[in-house]
């Protein structure tokens, strides 16, 4: 035999024909309708909690209600400022009435000034020219100071005319020293006036 003899013969033949799918994809279709249909549900009972907000709104009005009475106490202390000028008016008017010393409290009060008066005076007397004025500074400081302290009400009007008076001697016996004329008539004139107002105080 030839090579050509032992080859088989290739012949054609029909090929068999393919399954139909149509059966899947009705299978696809329904699975897809069902899960739309699934969706749709869901999405039917999930809007009303949708509209649940409302309630919540109704929640919020209750903290204004809640500043109101925060409020209400801050007029309260506008009574404390009202008691606050009461104590103002306090009762240290009273003293003066018992102001009006005793002829013994204002004696011993005055008695230094008015016994150092004299001796002063007699410095003075023996002084020569000048050196006589410190001791008259002295003197007319003396004389404010018995000016100033407070006479009973018994002797008041007595006590601050002797003063004037013995002031103004004093002036006079500091003129005197410095023009250095009638210096001793002017010692005179204000020993006279210092001893009326130890009298008045019963020195």
């Amino acid at each position: 035999m030839t090579m050509e003899e032992s080859q088989p013969e290739l012949r054609w033949a029909p090929l068999p024909p393919q399954p139909k799918r149509t059966g899947r994809v009705w299978l696809i279709v329904g699975l897809s309708v069902a899960a739309l249909a699934i969706v749709g549900l869901l999405l039917f009972f999930l809007l009303p909690r949708g509209d649940s907000p409302a309630p919540s709104e109704s929640a919020s009005p209750t903290p204004t209600a809640s500043v109101t009475p925060t409020s209400t106490p801050t007029p309260t202390p506008t009574p404390t400022a009202t008691t606050a000028p009461e104590p103002e008016p306090t009762p240290m008017l009273t003293p003066p009435p018992a102001t009006d010393p005793s002829i013994e409290v204002f004696r011993g009060q005055v008695s230094g000034w008015l016994n150092s008066a004299p001796r002063g005076l007699d410095i003075i007397a023996g002084a020569s020219g000048q050196d006589a004025l410190p001791v008259v500074d002295t003197l007319k400081q003396d004389a404010q100071r018995l000016s100033d302290a407070q006479a009973p009400s018994s002797i008041a009007s007595k006590w601050y005319d002797g003063v004037t008076d013995y002031a103004q001697r004093l002036t006079q016996l500091q003129a005197a020293i410095t023009n250095d004329s009638g210096v001793a008539a002017a010692v005179d004139a204000a020993r006279t006036s210092v001893n009326a107002l130890r009298s008045l105080a019963g020195l």
